[in-house]
């Protein structure tokens, strides 16, 4: 490897979220991933990076799509796996978020993957850990690893990210995963539209760089990719929609909104899928413009490429540090 390849690599000992994050950096770790979901399809062996390292997954929210997808993801490079259940744990008996790091950190694990429902609680963990730690997704803060499988999903299918006009729609003021897509989108150099009705979108999103957008069709006009989110009702507080009726027949995607899009408009969504309400069920299962099921495929290729990336020169900061 060059000098100049070097340079153009990750180098953070954590990965807290896409903001900040320069597009070397980003395409440093999709061209990682690309060559890991080929090496997945195949089923051939990969290079047992995480040998001899401990991962733990510690979930404070319930993911199953997230959690199994960073376990297989760890597993693949051959790491010892612990899943913590928070909900058998000494934080359900009173013990604080410190002390749960400082427990945690005398186990010598090498990565800590975090959920958690308040948005900064990664961060502050990771400030008191000895070992790299991933967001897996904090209030509605970021998410990154979800940011970067879905552009490794949509360069695989587009060939490029550069210019890509992407609309993101739904539920994005609760959303981590709209904020990860947005800071990712725009350092890459695509076009990012938001849609959504006004009780859904906060107004510090147009200084990030979007086009705003509150009438489906104006927003889905011409896109190159259409990104739709879950509502998210479990952070709701108040009522924020009429009903799922009316908001399906505004903002619900189906194939007469869908038809403004170009005629090849990639399908996304994060999951898990409220059908009828978000997305309907003939454009969600549309197997030649839907990405969504590759989505969770391209899930692990991304965090193989995550877990690489945090892993890579921990060895050399723990010595520096006198770890």
């Amino acid at each position: 490897m060059s000098t100049k390849d070097r340079e153009l690599r990750f180098t953070h000992r954590h990965l807290l979220g896409i903001e900040g994050l320069y597009p070397f950096e980003i395409t440093d770790i999709l061209d990682r991933a690309e060559a890991y979901a080929a090496a997945n399809r195949q089923r051939t062996q990969v290079e047992q990076k995480l040998a001899g390292r401990t991962v733990i997954n510690l979930f404070f929210e319930n993911s199953t799509r997230t959690r199994t997808s960073f376990e297989r993801a760890a597993k693949r490079l051959g790491a010892d796996v612990i899943n913590m259940s928070v909900a058998t744990s000494s934080i359900k008996k009173g013990e604080t978020l410190i002390d749960t790091a400082v427990t945690l950190n005398a186990m010598h694990p090498d990565v800590l993957v975090v959920r958690h429902g308040d948005s900064g609680a990664v961060k502050l963990l990771s400030q008191k850990m000895n070992c790299a730690v991933l967001n897996a997704g904090d209030g509605t803060h970021e998410h990154p690893t979800q940011a970067l499988l879905d552009a490794l999903t949509i360069r695989r299918r587009k060939g490029n990210i550069t210019n890509l006009s992407v609309a993101i729609c739904g539920d994005i003021l609760h959303s981590r995963v709209a904020r990860s897509n947005i800071h990712l989108l725009n350092a890459m150099g695509a076009q990012v539209r938001l849609v959504a009705p006004s009780t859904l979108l906060p107004k510090s999103m147009s200084v990030l760089g979007a086009e705003v957008f509150h009438d489906m069709r104006e927003g889905l006009k011409d896109v190159d990719v259409v990104m739709m989110l879950r509502l998210q009702q479990e952070r709701m507080e108040g009522a924020y929609l009429p009903s799922q009726r009316e908001y399906f027949h505004f903002y619900g995607l189906d194939y007469d909104k869908l038809s403004v899009a170009k005629d090849d408009a990639l399908i996304m969504h994060p999951g898990p899928m409220n059908r009828g309400v978000e997305i309907d069920s003939d454009v969600a299962d549309d197997f030649e413009r839907s990405a969504i099921q590759e989505q969770v495929e391209m899930g692990v290729a991304a965090r193989m490429a995550c877990l690489d990336v945090v892993t890579e020169n921990l060895d050399i900061w723990r010595k520096e540090n006198g770890l």
